[in-house]
């Protein structure tokens, strides 16, 4: 079994090596997208998924860790130039960092605003937490607009130095993946799963429901503030328009298309979710089909890929990989 994870290991580093060097620019950019859905798709899928929390808050996180490190990674006369509604607030003009510092900057930002957020947020449950960490993105979403100090307003920031390219993305959601599998086979990641199926029985055997799930939260955040200080360095420019509910949306077809639970699926989910989108491009576009002209019809690839993802489901009902992952297959295999 160590063999086959060391393979799968090899192999997907020789391959963000290999399109990094041999593949043209637009794929590589698509990879680039895969792979930055995926790191904050596995780490959504760790609070969802895992330890069964009905949160729909990752485009705050994202939201911070996109603007945390694009003010830490832009020079200040760039900032200076670019604050047009009112001067950035001296805190603003004071950060300064490389890019992997600022990565992790972005990331503990996103943890420390969920222990934060966790004191209020664990005092519900079900579809009344779903309702609570729904307010948060909002609220992140307009303080961006109305922070013009601090995000620059509704304007958001440009030139933001374009560092990441598929060996950050790739290799980072490598380490990403790996971490997530560890804590689910951890001792926490077994306590996730006691709460997700049952809280009171959890509570009953001696967890700490609200510390296993701040753990859960906390962990998510950090990796969704990555992802998103990532994503801010592929676009060089981020606005609070970018940070809406249909990121969340997106990621939540994600991680129940590849399976609830499953960071394999995850990964699979994202290849298809992102990779589908792209590859039907062509049906927006002029076609001829046996010599008729369709014309274009901008936003049929959505209605085809829709249609795809309602029969998945109907057929898969728990999701591509359910909640077992990759080396589960091998091993029953064996």
């Amino acid at each position: 079994m160590k063999i086959v994870k060391l393979s799968i290991l090899v192999i997907t580093i020789l391959f963000i090596w290999f399109a990094q060097n041999h593949f043209d620019p637009y794929a590589v950019s698509i990879l680039n997208n895969i792979a930055i859905f995926a790191i904050l798709a596995l780490s959504y899928n760790l609070i969802n998924g895992v330890a069964g929390q009905f949160s729909l808050e990752p485009n705050g996180f994202v939201a911070i860790g996109a603007y945390v490190a694009a003010l830490f990674t832009l020079p200040s006369a760039t900032k200076l130039d670019m604050f047009a509604l009112e001067d950035p607030a001296p805190l603003v003009l004071a950060m300064h960092a490389s890019f992997l510092p600022a990565l992790i900057m972005s990331g503990v930002v996103a943890a420390v605003l969920a222990f934060i957020l966790s004191i209020p947020v664990f005092r519900v449950r079900g579809d009344y937490l779903a309702i609570v960490t729904l307010g948060f993105g909002f609220i992140i979403r307009i303080f961006a607009m109305n922070s013009p100090t601090y995000t620059n307003g509704a304007l958001g920031l440009n030139d933001i130095p374009s560092t990441a390219n598929l060996y950050w993305t790739g290799f980072i959601m490598v380490i990403t993946f790996i971490v997530m599998l560890n804590v689910i086979y951890s001792k926490y990641g077994r306590a996730m799963k006691a709460v997700r199926d049952d809280e009171d029985a959890a509570t009953a055997m001696g967890i700490n429901t609200f510390w296993i799930k701040t753990y859960a939260f906390m962990t998510s955040a950090f990796f969704e503030g990555v992802g998103g200080g990532l994503m801010a360095s592929m676009l060089t420019t981020i606005a609070p328009d970018q940070f809406s509910f249909l990121l969340t949306f997106q990621l939540l077809i994600i991680i129940v298309l590849g399976g609830l639970g499953s960071m394999s699926g995850t990964v699979i989910g994202a290849v298809l979710v992102m990779g589908g989108t792209e590859w039907l491009r062509f049906l927006d576009q002029n076609m001829d089909i046996f010599g008729y002209n369709t014309g274009a019809h901008p936003g049929l690839r959505m209605v085809v890929f829709s249609i795809l993802l309602v029969v998945m489901m109907l057929f898969a009902r728990r999701g591509i990989m359910g909640n077992k992952e990759l080396t589960d297959i091998f091993r029953r295999g064996k």
